[in-house]
Order: structure tokens, then sequence, then C-alpha cells
């Protein structure tokens, strides 16, 4: 197996392994629930899950995708999750590694995982932990002060903030409901962080242009009424991860729009 093979390899699993930690904050987050203790457990018959039954794919693949006590079945979203970011893990690591490139890919890496966290949580519990906006705030404010100019990160995110919660008022007034969750409100200023002002409003448009054609076609197959909507950050998340993961293709949507 040759060097670079390996170096893959190693990076696939170390992704996989990150993806086993998100797979446990999207179970413990929404339920408040230590994320550290106790080991892993069946949320069935609450036996406490083996080191050898906690490997990433191959645990999942071994139990043939049940608990070995109650024979309760395991979510596919637990080796979907690892698998996802074992992928993105080598997807994003940089070719030339020195401290910059290495920088770039921990905060991008970190917002993949992030991300992840909450398309999940978001779509099953319609919540956004604030421990995860937080961790995203730090991050990209690290990242903003030291790499992008101050007019960039301090209008995208007072932008992010505002924009969202004039809009959110404005539909309060004319329907007496809130429109978006304080968790999305909150991702939108984040983001604006690191996407900037034009970079947020871009996300903003195609994210609610987004959710209109998902849940209008929902709610046209039936399979969704007006008492209870989609959350709306999953597709926040995705528009986010489109700009920041692939820019160029973004980018050339934009200038065919124009």
């Amino acid at each position: 197996m040759s060097i670079i093979l390996k170096m893959y390899l190693f990076i696939f699993v170390f992704g996989t392994m990150i993806g086993s930690f998100i797979n446990v904050l999207v179970y413990r987050l929404p339920r408040n629930i230590n994320i550290f203790l106790p080991r892993s457990f069946c949320p069935g018959c609450k036996k406490t899950v083996a080191w050898y039954e906690n490997i990433p794919l191959i645990s999942y693949l071994f139990l043939r995708g049940k608990c070995s006590k109650c024979g309760l079945k395991i979510s596919l979203i637990y080796p979907l999750v690892e698998l996802i970011l074992g992928v993105v893990a080598i997807f994003l690591f940089p070719r030339d590694l020195n401290g910059e490139s290495l920088l770039h890919f921990v905060m991008m890496f970190s917002s993949a995982c992030v991300f992840t966290a909450m398309f999940f949580i978001d779509l099953k519990f319609k919540i956004i932990p604030n421990g995860l906006n937080l961790y995203l705030a730090i991050l990209y404010l690290v990242y903003a002060v030291i790499y992008l100019p101050l007019n960039h990160w301090l209008a995208g995110g007072l932008i992010g903030i505002g924009f969202p919660l004039v809009i959110t008022w404005i539909f309060y007034l004319i329907r007496g409901e809130v429109g978006l969750g304080g968790g999305d409100i909150k991702l939108f200023g984040v983001l604006g962080l690191y996407l900037g002002p034009i970079g947020l409003i871009y996300n903003i448009f195609f994210s609610c242009f987004l959710g209109s054609i998902v849940g209008l076609s929902l709610m046209a197959m039936k399979k969704m009424d007006k008492k209870n909507p989609l959350p709306f950050g999953p597709f926040i998340i995705l528009v986010a991860s489109w700009q920041m993961f692939f820019p160029e293709s973004f980018k050339m949507l934009l200038s065919y729009l124009k």
C-alpha cells in the first residue's frame, strides 16, 4: 500500500471517528444528556455498548444494524453520518500541507461536523442547540479576525442577526406567528461572520427558495400541513455548505442567474 493511500485511509478513519462523536451529539444534545457520560448505550434496553460494538461503520455491519441484546434496530443515520464525514475529511484535507492550510482544514471540517449535527437535530427535533451555534461563532470569529477584513465579518454578523429579526417581526405582525426560530436567527448571525453581508443575503434567498419548493411539494403530496411546518435550519445548512465547500459552482449559478 502506497504512502498516499495509507494517508487517505487514515484521514477517512479519522473522519468516521469524528462522525461517531457527532452521532453522540445528535442523540444527546436535544435530550439534555451529558455528551461524555455515561458511555454509549442502547436506547431500548439501556445496555452499555462494548468498545468493539462502537467501531465506526464496521460495528454496524457486524451487528447487522441491531442491538446485540434486545435486537432494536440501529438507525441508518449512524453509519450514514460516519460515512459522510469520512468522505468529507478526505475531500477537505489539503494537498499542500502547511500551517495555514491545516488551520483552514480544521475550520472547514469543524464546520462540516457542526452542520451535520445541526441538520439532523433540527430535522428531527426542530431545534438548533445554542452550544453548536456558539462553537461555530467562536470558530468563525477567530478565523475572520485573522484572515478577513473587518467590514466583511462585522457587517455580515450584524445583517445576519438584524435582517432575519426584522422579517420575523413583520411576519408576526401580519400573521400573528413567529416565522423563524431563535436558533435559525442565531445561525444566520454566525454564518454572516464567514460569508459576509453579500454571501449571507444569497444564503437567505436560496434557503428560503429551497425551503419553499420542498415545503410546497410536500404539501401538494399531503405529506405535510401548515400546522406542522418543516424546520428551516436544514435548508440554511445545505445552502451554506454549497457556498463554503463548492464556492466555484455557487459562483457559476450566480453568474448564470445574472
